[in-house]
């Protein structure tokens, strides 16, 4: 990471509060998709954390952080849980006298809710907890303080939109959609190598149906069709290859372990509106910088009712989500 501080990160945080929309409210699948993982997280900790080094030490606090930890509550299960095969590896290794307090870091940017993470915290909760406020994209902590990072559904959020998409004499100029990866992407982003690319998985479809909405709003001039033309989700899932890549450019990590993870069993409760109000949840907030608020219901209306004709489609294919779990060791 650098502390280059020339250029300040673009900010989307999710719903705030605990309201009908937040994310509070709407990030179940978000949580499905991390169990899914916890039985892998569960294993590397097991196998490649090395307790005795860190009991050799003087060092008495082992200090995890959540690199996009949100609003709650899915970030203060995953930590405990992290802390919990931790505590079991220290018995495991007849370390339990010399067992480590525990911090845990919340990152998120600035203008994420950190009232509501902070208010929602467990009452009886085996860490002390610390916020970190700022972009991931920039430097966070001291050199070598950290024991254990984690981050879901957050890397894929970029620190800037490509100014290519803006661009009208771009190849990459994204007229009438929302999400480069919906359509033929000859993008070229720093680290990521450029190429041909069309989305097939479910999250373009769903992005796909937001664009339209847009569209449809702007034909019966409730929005000008030029602020559809100049809006676009600044998201970029990465291949396993291309983290692959950036990891060996980077240099400072060994990948101890990557796979694509396909949970099979769905989401208890999905519906076309629970999509529709996690969408909301994650989204409202870069929409209504760009479109204002005033929008905002119709255009979740619009969505639920065209999402909903093919939602047999969506159900087929949806679950928790195509995951790619990586491991990464400090070298």
């Amino acid at each position: 990471m650098s502390n280059n501080t020339d250029t300040v990160p673009e900010s989307y945080p999710m719903n705030s509060g605990d309201g009908t929309n937040s994310y509070t409210k709407n990030s179940y699948f978000q949580r499905a998709a991390t169990n899914v993982v916890k039985a892998k997280i569960d294993d590397v900790i097991a196998e490649k954390l090395d307790v005795k080094k860190n009991s050799s030490t003087s060092e008495s606090t082992f200090r995890l952080a959540d690199l996009g930890c949100s609003v709650g509550p899915n970030t203060f299960l995953t930590m405990q849980n992290i802390i919990d095969v931790v505590q079991q590896k220290y018995q495991s290794q007849g370390l339990a006298s010399h067992m480590p307090e525990f911090q845990v870091f919340f990152n998120d940017h600035v203008s994420n809710d950190f009232n509501t993470l902070f208010a929602s915290l467990p009452p009886r909760r085996s860490f002390f907890a610390t916020g970190v406020p700022g972009s991931f994209h920039d430097w966070l902590f001291p050199e070598s303080s950290l024991h254990f990072v984690y981050s879901s559904y957050a890397l894929q959020w970029l620190s800037k939109l490509p100014e290519e998409l803006l661009n009208k004499n771009s190849a990459a100029w994204n007229k009438g959609r929302v999400h480069y990866a919906s359509g033929l992407m000859v993008l070229i982003i720093p680290g990521i190598p450029n190429g041909i690319h069309r989305s097939s998985a479910p999250t373009g479809m769903i992005f796909d149906f937001l664009g339209l909405c847009l569209i449809d709003m702007a034909k019966e001039g409730l929005i000008i069709e030029a602020q559809v033309n100049t809006f676009n989700l600044p998201v970029y899932v990465a291949s396993p290859k291309e983290m692959t890549q950036l990891v060996e450019t980077n240099g400072c990590f060994n990948i101890e372990r990557m796979e694509i993870t396909q949970p099979g069993a769905r989401v208890d409760g999905l519906s076309g509106q629970a999509l529709t109000k996690h969408l909301r949840a994650g989204l409202e907030g870069i929409i209504s910088k760009h479109f204002g608020t005033k929008i905002i219901d119709e255009l979740f209306d619009r969505f639920s009712k065209k999402q909903q004709e093919s939602f047999n489609l969506l159900e087929s294919k949806y679950n928790v989500g195509t995951q790619l779990f990586m491991v990464l060791k400090r070298i």
